[in-house]
């Protein structure tokens, strides 16, 4: 039931003039006489939230939400409690990958609000759906300076698909109703509505809504006929073709059609990062990641290809680190859902702004007919086979990072949600996991943030309860969100995090080695904590790697375990990720090849 101000605030008169309704709020006798059968703003937000399907809150309170704050006690929506501002976005962000519904986070005022900023601009990098309801001082105080008042409209316009700040009561539901189909459709990505204390206090008889006035917004989801046909006439006259799966085809699930397509041609394929999962890690027409720290045979096939077809990648400097060097060779066409990203940064021969899956589609849905490249599959097959993802056994007092990712994919038979940090053993993960579809790496691309791993998991797994979900973070980033394992327990999270430690920032540390003449500014640890005691104290087992001739064994007791676990594997602090390509080089000039 609604409550008034004079209710909530009978012991606080001077409250009372403070949220006092302006001319614009004034109720009509006879509102005021059923006040008692309407509903403050709060109540029809988390109402609109219901209509809207929203399984999760991921926030934490404070004075600027009470009054939403208030209204959640109810459970209508189950939230999470995060740790951190930043913790709450990055689990919604792991919950939108993997459910692909939209992630929604409620955060207070100022530096809660500055604190998701993080998480906010990493999911629009990655292209992520998220609804971020921000507190924001009462209407009255907006302006002044006010007690942890921050313009949150200017923060997030440049990270945001679009932002809004309430202004009237009885605009709640449509904003939120366009908030989520904003987030969700096209190019996917955050939403935030900034939302002042007093339009959670203040009654309304409004009602939750399906209305969209979004007359600039329009998304092209299907490919027109002649595009196809001209894509068509390409593959029939290519002798050297490959597809790049992109973070497109994951976003859209397109992951079977996209196979299809594929083996209906008998087309190479290479992916981004957040393409990984879009063709079958064992696929043998998967050549492996491209790019920086790509495959031999992914790179040089880009370099090689007179035809490259990319589905949903935005071709970026880990991708493409010499633009000019590019794909030389090839025609370019590029499908993307995003016009602004065609001719971005490779300027293409046939552009297609619409739905990867809906492309393919309709690629699909003409007559089939062979196209006759055996030579060059036979190439990038070898290519393959003699340069394939490798290390060297040394370092015997240290378990070898890829060692420890391959068994892990063993035991989970490929199967897991994989969510990582950022550096090294996140490019470790994408050369030796062995994926088999969209929504199994859950993973900082764009923005690259440190810290994603265990947050992210937490979302992943409250997406997909009864998956597998690993967490592979390094010793850096465990330290900025690690806070967040306290959620484990209290919600009954079953997530294995791996923590593959070299006592190193080790990225950075590879690339002053590299570039900087070995000189480690700040890139080692002195010293840590006891990780071990730390998840314990958090009441999840831990398990401490320290013997490689025990790696195996002691993984298999790890995740035998039933419930959450934290596992340290030690490694060396000189292992580097191989191959690369140094940036600003063309693809084919990679270092490090065994």
């Amino acid at each position: 039931m609604a409550k008034n101000v004079e209710t909530m605030y009978k012991d606080q008169p001077e409250a009372i003039e403070q949220y006092e309704p302006n001319e614009e709020y004034e109720q009509t006798e006879l509102e005021t006489e059923t006040l008692d059968e309407m509903k403050t703003g709060s109540e029809l937000l988390v109402d609109s939230l219901v209509h809207e399907d929203v399984d999760f809150i991921f926030g934490y309170p404070g004075g600027a939400v009470l009054p939403l704050y208030d209204t959640f006690y109810d459970g209508k929506i189950q939230h999470i409690l995060a740790r951190h501002e930043q913790g709450a976005t990055h689990a919604a962000e792991g919950y939108a990958r993997v459910s692909g519904k939209t992630g929604v986070v409620v955060v207070t005022s100022g530096p809660g609000a500055t604190n998701a900023i993080t998480g906010i601009a990493d999911a629009y990098s990655d292209s992520l759906p998220l609804v971020v309801f921000t507190g924001q001082v009462a209407t009255a105080g907006i302006g002044k300076d006010a007690f942890q008042e921050a313009d949150l409209l200017s923060m997030t316009t440049p990270i945001t698909k679009h932002n809004y700040q309430v202004k009237n009561v009885n605009d709640i539901p449509t904003i939120i109703h366009e908030a989520f189909h904003i987030a969700n459709t096209g190019r996917k990505g955050p939403v935030v509505i900034d939302f002042p204390k007093d339009m959670g206090i203040l009654s309304t008889n409004a009602q939750v809504s399906e209305n969209l006035d979004l007359p600039g917004y329009k998304v092209a989801n299907e490919p027109k006929f002649d595009e196809i046909q001209k894509l068509r006439d390409y593959l029939k006259t290519a002798k050297k073709p490959l597809v790049l799966g992109g973070a497109g085809i994951n976003h859209a699930q397109a992951n079977d059609v996209f196979t299809e397509f594929v083996n209906r041609h008998q087309l190479p394929v290479v992916t981004t990062l957040l393409g990984l999962g879009s063709i079958p890690y064992e696929h043998p027409l998967f050549l492996g990641m491209g790019g920086m720290h790509g495959s031999y045979a992914s790179n040089i096939a880009l370099t090689e290809c007179d035809l490259l077809i990319n589905f949903g990648s935005r071709f970026d400097d880990r991708l493409a680190s010499k633009p000019d060097e590019f794909a030389p060779n090839a025609k370019i066409v590029h499908i993307d859902i995003d016009p602004s990203e065609i001719n971005k940064i490779i300027k293409t021969d046939l552009g297609i702004v619409a739905d990867c899956k809906a492309t393919i589609e309709a690629l699909l849905a003409f007559e089939s007919y062979s196209i006759k490249h055996d030579e060059w599959l036979t190439t990038c097959s070898n290519n393959k086979a003699q340069y394939p993802f490798s290390y060297k056994n040394d370092q015997d007092n240290f378990s070898k990072p890829q060692r420890t990712i391959q068994y892990i994919g063993e035991i989970t038979n490929g199967d897991a949600i994989v969510t990582t940090d950022v550096g090294q053993h996140q490019m470790w993960v994408a050369q030796y996991y062995p994926f088999k579809t969209h929504g199994q790496l859950v993973t900082s691309g764009g923005l690259g943030t440190m810290g994603f791993g265990i947050p992210a998991a937490i979302g992943a797994k409250l997406a997909e309860p009864q998956k597998p979900v690993v967490a592979f973070v390094g010793d850096g980033g465990f330290q900025m969100t690690n806070q967040e394992m306290a959620i484990l327990e209290e919600y009954g999270l079953d997530i294995k995090i791996v923590i593959i430690n070299n006592g190193t920032l080790g990225m950075v540390k590879q690339w002053q080695d590299k570039f900087f003449n070995k000189r480690f500014s700040h890139s080692v640890f002195n010293g840590q904590p006891d990780f071990i005691k730390m998840a314990e104290a958090y009441n999840v087992k831990g398990f401490m790697i320290d013997d490689p001739t025990k790696l195996e064994s002691q993984l298999d007791e790890a995740f035998a375990h039933e419930g959450p676990a934290l596992i340290e594997v030690r490694i060396s602090p000189i292992e580097p990720v191989t191959p690369m390509v140094p940036s600003g080089k063309p693809n084919h000039e990679m270092e490090g090849l065994e």
